[in-house]
């Protein structure tokens, strides 16, 4: 006789960047299985992978997870762990007072949402006449980069997430698509200093899970407000 089925709950939410709906449900023992393992390993692709793994499934493969901005990832992550493990999240926050003193904190998960900045715009003029059009950083983005995006690799970053340089002068547009890494690497590599923080201003805007959290030194008595930014802040 074959075992019982155990109904699964199904939620729903609406992505940040599209507003579009999804139905999701909560991991299974298995799904954990793999992100637990994956969080042992403690690299960046493997616990990468387990999350893409883990959204895919609890979207019902109807979330594009390779091709969604990391925000949009880290936001459906975050739904379905609140849902499967607790909504309550506790992490250890260092006192910015001194920087030594380490206080518990309590992250209500349901209360955290995608922070949108007015100054935040996907074209990029670098002359009166060229400019680009970005696109946002991808969870696939960040799997060949164990520390992240730092200053070595951001040149990499930012030419992966063009996706038209266009010249209005001579009136020509050209795609992203239609040339090599190494030829937007390269082209990236010519920009001046100026032309260069007005691209990372891009990155510094766009759209990031953000929650403010205040913490009191029971040392001093003084209370911090930390602003907890990527899924990492969120579990501790």
């Amino acid at each position: 006789m074959a075992l019982p089925q155990i109904n699964t709950p199904t939620y729903e939410l609406a992505v940040p960047s599209t507003d579009k709906k999804i139905k999701y449900r909560p991991f299974l023992v298995k799904e954990e299985k793999i992100l637990l393992i994956a969080m042992e390993g403690q690299e960046q692709s493997g616990i990468i992978s387990a999350v893409k793994e883990i959204v895919r499934a609890c979207t019902f493969e109807k979330f594009d997870v390779s091709k969604a901005p990391m925000f949009d990832v880290e936001y459906v992550f975050l739904n379905i762990r609140a849902k499967s493990v607790g909504e309550i999240s506790t992490v250890n926050l260092a006192c910015l007072d001194d920087k030594e003193t380490f206080v518990k904190a309590e992250i209500d998960l349901t209360k955290v949402e995608v922070e949108m900045n007015s100054e935040h715009n996907n074209k990029v003029e670098l002359t009166e006449e060229m400019g680009m059009i970005m696109t946002y950083p991808t969870i696939d983005s960040f799997k060949d980069y164990e520390a992240g995006v730092t200053a070595s690799n951001m040149i990499d970053v930012i030419a992966s997430c063009i996706i038209q340089i266009y010249d209005k002068k001579g009136e020509e547009v050209f795609e992203a698509k239609d040339s090599t890494q190494k030829e937007l690497v390269e082209f990236v590599e010519q920009l001046n200093s100026k032309q260069f923080q007005d691209v990372q201003k891009f990155f510094d805007t766009m759209p990031k899970l953000t929650h403010k959290v205040k913490i009191v030194n029971p040392k001093t008595k003084k209370e911090s407000e930390i602003v907890l930014s990527g899924l990492n802040d969120f579990f501790g």
